[in-house]
């Protein structure tokens, strides 16, 4: 019984999340809000629910307060306050979906630039072995004749070397 409610309520979560997507796609602000890297469908089509009309918010600054990233001042005479954290008044959810979105950014350019760093070391290491090869086999080592000979040379070498290690 409670696994029919289950799978019921499953099925109709997919329905809705089909309606929503097919709702989402048909405004032009969805698209342009996904090509914010870290946005992806689920995350633009909350921002955008949760925004509603656009045109309510006469000022940036009143968009930023609506989701409570605005930050909190403390002064009060000479005093100033040095700590200032976000006031978190206005939609929690909108700040949880672009607290997401950074994550996801974040994420995604930390990947990159690992990736990148990868590359560029494995690119460097074999930029350096091909010049190496190059040094001690001459220039036309690629010709296909000197290039069988090296390939039997390692034929040679790994099974010499698998010999020796039974």
């Amino acid at each position: 019984m409670y696994i029919n409610m289950l799978l019921e309520y499953k099925k109709h979560l997919s329905q809705l999340e089909n309606e929503i997507d097919a709702l989402a796609k048909s405004i032009e602000e969805y698209r342009i809000i996904q090509s914010i890297p870290g946005i992806g469908e689920k995350i633009a089509a909350t921002i955008i629910s949760e925004i509603g009309e656009i045109d309510r918010f006469n000022h940036p600054k009143k968009l930023v307060a609506f989701a409570g990233i605005d930050p909190s001042v403390f002064e009060s005479g000479t005093f100033k306050g040095i700590l200032n954290r976000i006031t978190k008044r206005g939609s929690s959810r909108l700040r949880h979906a672009l607290y997401m979105a950074v994550k996801s950014a974040i994420r995604d350019c930390r990947k990159k630039q690992e990736t990148a760093t990868k590359f560029y070391i494995v690119r460097q290491t074999l930029y350096q072995r091909l010049q190496r090869l190059n040094e001690l086999l001459g220039e036309d080592f690629m010709d296909s004749y000197k290039r069988q000979a090296i390939e039997f040379a390692i034929t040679a070498y790994d099974y010499v070397s698998a010999s020796k290690s039974r």
